[in-house]
C-alpha cells in the first residue's frame, strides 16, 4: 500500500543533498578508526569542541551532588526534576547562563534573564526566531559564506527566504554598505519582503569576529529599512586572538539607541561550542522586544531543555572560579590547535583566511583549481574526501561566491589525528603539483599564442579593430 507524505515532509528544501551533508553521510561510511580503520575517512566537517572535555570531567569530578541531582547537603532533588515542566526554565539556571554570557564579552554587557528563551540548541533558537520575525516567501539576507545548515534551519519549516550578501575575499569576507543594499534590491526583484538581517559574529565559517565599524553599519541599515538584526554569537567564547570579540549589545548601548531600535535586535546562544556540549542541546534567544519574548516562549514547548541538564549546567556556571579558568584555558588550547593547523597547511603550500576565533581554518585552494568555476571546486572536494579520505565543507556549500575556499575543521580530534590529516593534505598537494605545472605551462602556451596573433592581426591594416 503506497503511503503519501505531506507536501512539507516532502519537499526538498531540507538542504540534505548540499555537498555539506553528503561528506557527513561519506565519513558515516568509513570513519576514520586509529587502531580499527587507520584509512578511513577523518572528520574535519563537524564544527565541535573536544579540547577542553578533561576541564569538565574534572569539575564533574570534584562537585558530584551537581552531577547526582543533589543539593549541597547531599538532599535529593531527583524527583523535583523529574516533575518540571515549566517552559519558563529553573530560574537558577537562567540566572547563570546570563551572567556566563556577560563574562565571555569581558563583562562589558549585562543581560536580563527575564528577556531569555531557553531552546533546544541554536537550531531551535534560529528557527524560532524565523516563524516570530517572518511569514512564509518573506525573507533575512544573510552575508556569504554561511553556515550550510541555515538552509534547513532558517527555511525548511518555515517557508521564509534567504537572499545572500554576496562578501568578497577582497576584503577578508566584510560586510559592506553595497553589499548590503545590493542584497535588499535582489529580494525586491524577486518580490520578497525583507524582514530582517542576520549574522553569524563571530563567523562560521570564516572563523572571524565582526568589526565594530561592520555592526554599526548593520545597525544603521536596520534602523534605515525597519527591519530585524539577529546575531547568532554562538561562538563569542572561542575568541582565541586579538582583535576581541564585540557583541552587537555592546554597540547599541555605546551608541545609546533607541528602544524601538534595539526591541528589533535579538541574539541567539548556545553551549554547544563554547563548552563543548552540542549534546546537551543548550540554546537560547536574549531579546529586549517583550513580545518576541513572549511568542519564543511559548513555541520553546516544542523543544526544552531538560530539567536535569538546566539543573547540572546552573551549578557548573554558578562556579565562578571554574568558568574564569575554563573561558581562558578553553581560548588558549583552541588559539594553539588553530596555529597548529595554519602550520601545516603552509608547509604544504596552502593558506588560511586570518581568524581569531571558531573551531575551524577558512582554507585559501584556489591555486590548485583546474579552472575558476564551481565545478572544478567540486572535483577537488571528490578528490579530498574519496581519495585523501577528509571530509571538509567546499565554499560552495556556504554559498562562497568565489571557488576554491573549504572550512576545515580542527578541534574535533586528538592532535594526533590532526597530524595525520595535515600529512594527508600535504601529500595530496603534492600529488597535484605536476598537474598544476602542466595548467601553468599550458596557460603560459595559450598567453603566447594569444599575443602572437595579436601581434600578426595588427599587421593586416585591412581588419577593423572590433574583429581583432
Amino acid at each position: 500500500m503506497k503511503m503519501f507524505l505531506s507536501k512539507k515532509a516532502a519537499c526538498n528544501t531540507h538542504g540534505q543533498d548540499s555537498s555539506y551533508f553528503l561528506g557527513w553521510e561519506e565519513y558515516e561510511k568509513n570513519p576514520y578508526d586509529k587502531v580499527h580503520n587507520p584509512n578511513g575517512i577523518i572528520q574535519m566537517g563537524l564544527a565541535e569542541n573536544q579540547l577542553s572535555f578533561d576541564i569538565l570531567e574534572s569539575w564533574l569530578a570534584n562537585n558530584p551532588n551537581a552531577a547526582g541531582f543533589k543539593k549541597d547537603d547531599g538532599t535529593s532533588v531527583f524527583r523535583e526534576l523529574a516533575l518540571f515542566q515549566d517552559y519558563h526554565g529553573l530560574p537558577a539556571f537562567k540566572k547563570a547562563l546570563v551572567e556566563f554570557m556577560s563574562e565571555i564579552r569581558g563583562n562589558k554587557v549585562t543581560f536580563d534573564q527575564n528577556k531569555i528563551v531557553l531552546t533546544a540548541g541554536a537550531t531551535s533558537a534560529n528557527e524560532t526566531l524565523m516563524f516570530c520575525l517572518a511569514n512564509p516567501g518573506e525573507a533575512f539576507l544573510l552575508p556569504t559564506p554561511y553556515y550550510p545548515g541555515f538552509d534547513r534551519d532558517l527555511k525548511w519549516r518555515t517557508g521564509v527566504e534567504i537572499v545572500p550578501i554576496h562578501c568578497s575575499s577582497s576584503n577578508g569576507f566584510k560586510v559592506t554598505q553595497s553589499a548590503l543594499e545590493q542584497a535588499y534590491k535582489d529580494a525586491e526583484q524577486q518580490n520578497l519582503r525583507v524582514k530582517g538581517v542576520l549574522v553569524t559574529n563571530p563567523s562560521n565559517p570564516l572563523g572571524t569576529t565582526m568589526t565594530r565599524s561592520e555592526l554599526n553599519l548593520l545597525v544603521n541599515f536596520i534602523t534605515e529599512k525597519g527591519i530585524h538584526l539577529i546575531s547568532d554569537e554562538i561562538y563569542s567564547g572561542t575568541v582565541f586572538n586579538s582583535p576581541d570579540f564585540v557583541s552587537v549589545m555592546e554597540v547599541l548601548k555605546d551608541r545609546k539607541s533607541s528602544c524601538e531600535v534595539q526591541n528589533r535586535v535579538h541574539i541567539v546562544y548556545s553551549l554547544s561550542k563554547d563548552l563543548g556540549l552540542p549534546g546537551f542541546r543548550v540554546g537560547a534567544i536574549y531579546s529586549n522586544d517583550q513580545m518576541v519574548v513572549s511568542a519564543a516562549t511559548k513555541m520553546s514547548s516544542f523543544g526544552l531543555i531538560s530539567s536535569q541538564t538546566q539543573y547540572l549546567l546552573a551549578a557548573m556556571l554558578s562556579d565562578k572560579k571554574f568558568t574564569k579558568s575554563y573561558i581562558k584555558e578553553n581560548q588558549k588550547r583552541l588559539g594553539q590547535r588553530y596555529r597548529k593547523l595554519v602550520s601545516g597547511l603552509e608547509k604544504a603550500g596552502i593558506s588560511c583566511l586570518k581568524s581569531n576565533a571558531g573551531l575551524y581554518g577558512w582554507v585559501d585552494m584556489r591555486r590548485l583549481l583546474s579552472s575558476k568555476t564551481l565545478e572544478a571546486e567540486m572535483e577537488i572536494w571528490k578528490k579530498i574526501v574519496y581519495e585523501v579520505k577528509l571530509n571538509i565543507s567546499p565554499g560552495s556549500s556556504c554559498h562562497c561566491s568565489e571557488p576554491g575556499w573549504f572550512r576545515v575543521c580542527f578541534a574535533n580530534m586528538s592532535e594526533e589525528t590532526l597530524n595525520i590529516a595535515l600529512e594527508r593534505i600535504k601529500g595530496f598537494v603534492e600529488s597535484m603539483a605536476p598537474q598544476s605545472q602542466h595548467q601553468r605551462t599550458k596557460t603560459s602556451y595559450k598567453k603566447s599564442l594569444t599575443k602572437w596573433v595579436f601581434r600578426l592581426s595588427q599587421s593586416d591594416g585591412a581588419r577593423e579593430p572590433e574583429e581583432r
